[in-house]
């Protein structure tokens, strides 16, 4: 599965402020929750539970949170720049200030995994991190993961990426 499968040109943000890891999972938790219609404090417990485990902060100041839902039958992802760098305990020690949340669902073993992968795969090229960084705006943020052709139908209005 791709990014463009389940990031919404809607749920990509730049310059959002936080003040630490806890107040951004909250933040991002928080516009998660609106648009799947599930409680912000749950997927934010969820979220945080992940963290607890080890950081999901991997290293060139970008972070991957992610997290099971039941209430999920796809997944759901967030992609964020932000507005400055927060500390998010990263294996390299930098702060992050590229995050791209990850939601799925809790009954499926494979695609979660081959998720996250695809994520990350896309967060390890070093020019895709450079355009994300450089994106002027929302939709450039969206292109810059995404890329190609795809990304243009999907920003002009394809429906192939609906809400849920």
């Amino acid at each position: 599965m791709d990014a463009i499968d389940f990031l919404h040109p809607a749920h990509a943000l730049i310059n959002v402020r936080a003040k630490d890891k806890a107040t951004l999972i909250q933040d991002l938790a928080s516009r998660a929750g609106t648009a799947l219609d599930v409680p912000a404090d749950r997927i934010s417990a969820e979220l945080l539970k992940r963290e607890a485990l080890g950081s999901t902060g991997t290293g060139g100041a970008i972070a991957i949170p992610h997290a099971r839902m039941p209430e999920l039958k796809k997944p759901f992802g967030m992609l964020v720049r932000l507005q400055n760098p927060v500390d998010f305990s990263a294996i390299d020690g930098n702060p992050v200030d590229i995050v791209f949340v990850v939601l799925l669902p809790a009954s499926s073993q494979s695609d979660p995994l081959n998720t996250l992968a695809s994520v990350a795969r896309k967060l390890r090229n070093p020019e895709t991190v450079e355009r994300l960084r450089r994106a002027a705006d929302a939709s450039e943020l969206y292109r810059a993961l995404v890329g190609g052709s795809e990304a243009q139908q999907v920003c002009a209005g394809d429906s192939r990426t609906a809400l849920p």
